[in-house]
């Protein structure tokens, strides 16, 4: 008689979701990088390039650095270069950036400074 005993199952290890949501609150100062798959909110304050699907500035926040990003949305401070499909500035919204989009949106009020240019596919 043969006895044959089973091996515990392989472990697969535990996913971690994509497309997930990260707030830095308005009490947060960084200076580093972020890289996300999801969204980027940012209220306080970022010195630092950014990477994520979208990425929003805050009324109250601060982004001053590099962002790469399918959907950029502004309500507050940008500084620096942005490469993105859709990028929107609401009306309480103030950059001064290098900006490459396919898609704009400003609303009357926001004040930008820079250089905008139109990417087509």
């Amino acid at each position: 008689m043969t006895t044959t005993t089973a091996e515990p199952a392989a472990r697969t290890p535990a996913r971690t979701p994509s497309g997930g949501r990260t707030v830095l609150a308005a009490d947060i100062r960084l200076s580093g990088d972020l890289t996300s798959t999801g969204t980027v909110e940012i209220l306080g304050e970022v010195k630092g390039d950014v990477t994520a699907h979208t990425l929003i500035v805050g009324a109250e926040g601060h982004l001053k650095g590099t962002v790469s990003a399918d959907v950029v949305e502004v309500r507050g401070h940008l500084d620096g270069k942005v490469s993105c499909l859709t990028f929107t500035l609401r009306s309480s919204a103030i950059v001064v950036a290098e900006v490459n989009y396919e898609a704009l949106v400003i609303e009357s009020g926001a004040q930008i400074d820079g250089r905008f240019t139109h990417a087509s596919r």
